[in-house]
């Protein structure tokens, strides 16, 4: 595909995206987050989510406002299934790649490794093949998607970076016309 007919569609932690269309590329940008990337090649349709905790039942219970729920993996994750399923994807067809989880900071919890845990043990409960991706290390990384193929690529950033770590935290800004304030980031 002519890269200058792809649209780029970037996933902010606390969002998940479905798309049928083999034009978009799914674009994020992680540390300690975990994205899932997960498609189903014979319906032609993949997602991707982001998400900052593995998180549980109760602690979804207890998230307030109800939009804080999406950092928490367990609901991230079954968004994107459920996303995947009513757009005619089939569970036992499902395939994931998880990128992420990386140790930010030294000497804090590791939530990066809490992050990637979870999501490989999501996956595996759920019956869903993980083919792909990168987990844990030491770097964040820019992650481009392509739903309907499967493909994706990675990108390492430099090591323990304050602007990863502010990207994680962004918050999506109000919507605003497409040719103000584009920003491309790879």
């Amino acid at each position: 595909m002519d890269h200058a007919l792809e649209r780029k569609i970037h996933i902010v932690q606390g969002e998940q995206h479905v798309d049928d269309d083999p034009a978009v590329v799914l674009t994020t940008i992680l540390g300690s987050c975990i994205a899932a990337c997960m498609w189903d090649n014979v319906a032609g349709v993949g997602g991707m989510n982001h998400f900052l905790l593995p998180g549980d039942e109760s602690a979804l219970r207890q998230a307030q406002p109800a939009g804080d729920a999406m950092r928490f993996g367990v609901h991230a994750m079954e968004l994107l299934v459920n996303g995947l399923l009513r757009r005619g994807a089939v569970r036992g067809r499902l395939q994931a790649k998880l990128f992420g989880g990386a140790r930010m900071i030294k000497g804090l919890t590791d939530i990066g490794e809490l992050n990637a845990s979870f999501a490989e043990r999501f996956l595996r409960a759920e019956g869903i093949s993980v083919v792909g991706g990168s987990l844990r290390g030491e770097q964040g990384r820019r992650i481009q998607f392509w739903p309907v193929s499967g493909r994706a690529r990675q990108v390492l950033l430099q090591k323990e970076t304050e602007s990863i770590l502010r990207a994680e935290r962004a918050r999506p800004a109000a919507a605003m016309p497409a040719e103000l304030g584009a920003l491309e980031l790879f």
